[in-house]
């Protein structure tokens, strides 16, 4: 299996850890990723609502680079990037007029985008590509007396038009479908399907802040050792945020924030160095020592 590998900001930059854990477990999966050199960031759906032609055109020309590369399926780790690029996709075929348009401006750096390119998060190729039951024979290190909550964020789901939800029914129960093919506990709470909070933090931090404390206050208290998201940026806030979230509530929280290739490849039997987990502004050493994760 190749694809375009498309990681995100945020996982290049603020949270290097979880690039190189989703190259960690590629590589044990036989996955070939070839990054896109060069791409730009999506906008997040913050650069849309001011600019939403200049959003899709560094999309068309992300899109295009892949074609460009021979590839057809981009892959992505990061929520917010499946959503912004599927979004910007489905208007742009939608429309061959405005593909046009957008066109004429990649063509001073000879790209075009014909149209041929598909979005998949990393959770998507697992389970709809490679297959859960071939993900449970790299199961080296089971994780039996882990309770997970999965936190999906705003962006891997909605909106479901555009990120083919009535053709893959069941996409959001994914993280608790590989959860349970890692022999983890998946622990449902209220928030596993709304916002963490990022997008608000810099016009309202208060707020923000108040979301993080209750996300992690409420899948403590529903048993959770961990929570695992798509989403680095819902990783940035829910564990970076954490202490002055925790702060604002009064309370000690200390609910480890996983992404998704960590926890996979902790079932993998990958190190703790590989996956990065002392990078953590929230200690996993305790939830490493549940999981007889290898030093």
């Amino acid at each position: 299996m190749k694809y375009a590998f498309y990681p995100g900001c945020v996982s290049r930059g603020g949270t290097p850890e979880l690039y190189d854990s989703t190259i960690a477990v590629a590589d044990k999966l036989g996955i070939e990723l070839e990054e896109i050199v060069g791409a730009a960031c999506t906008g997040a759906g913050v650069l849309q609502e001011k600019g939403l032609k200049l959003g899709d055109t560094l999309n068309a020309r992300t899109f295009a680079m892949a074609e460009r590369m021979g590839l057809t399926t981009i892959m992505t780790i990061c929520s917010t990037c499946q959503g912004v690029m599927a979004q910007a996709n489905k208007r742009l075929l939608d429309d061959p007029d405005y593909l046009a348009e957008v066109n004429e401006e990649l063509q001073p750096e000879g790209l075009e985008y014909t149209g041929r390119i598909i979005v998949k998060h990393l959770a998507w190729v697992l389970v709809e590509e490679i297959g859960l039951d071939t993900l449970k024979t790299f199961v080296t290190n089971p994780l039996d007396d882990m309770k997970i909550a999965p936190f999906y964020g705003c962006y891997i789901l909605r909106p479901s038009d555009a990120l083919g939800s009535d053709d893959n029914p069941g996409r959001d129960q994914y993280l608790e479908r590989i959860i349970d093919t890692l022999s983890g506990e998946a622990v449902n709470f209220p928030g596993r399907l709304q916002c963490c909070g990022f997008p608000i933090m810099l016009i309202n931090e208060k707020n923000s802040m108040a979301m993080v404390g209750k996300h992690t206050h409420d899948a403590k208290a529903a048993g959770a050792d961990a929570m695992v998201t798509p989403c680095p940026l819902c990783h940035l806030n829910l564990d970076g945020q954490q202490p002055k979230a925790q702060a604002q509530r009064g309370e000690k929280i200390g609910m480890p924030i996983l992404h998704l290739p960590q926890l996979v490849g902790m079932a993998m039997g990958l190190t703790p160095k590989e996956l990065g987990l002392g990078r953590h502004i929230v200690s996993t050493k305790d939830l490493l020592s549940k999981a007889s994760v290898r030093a």
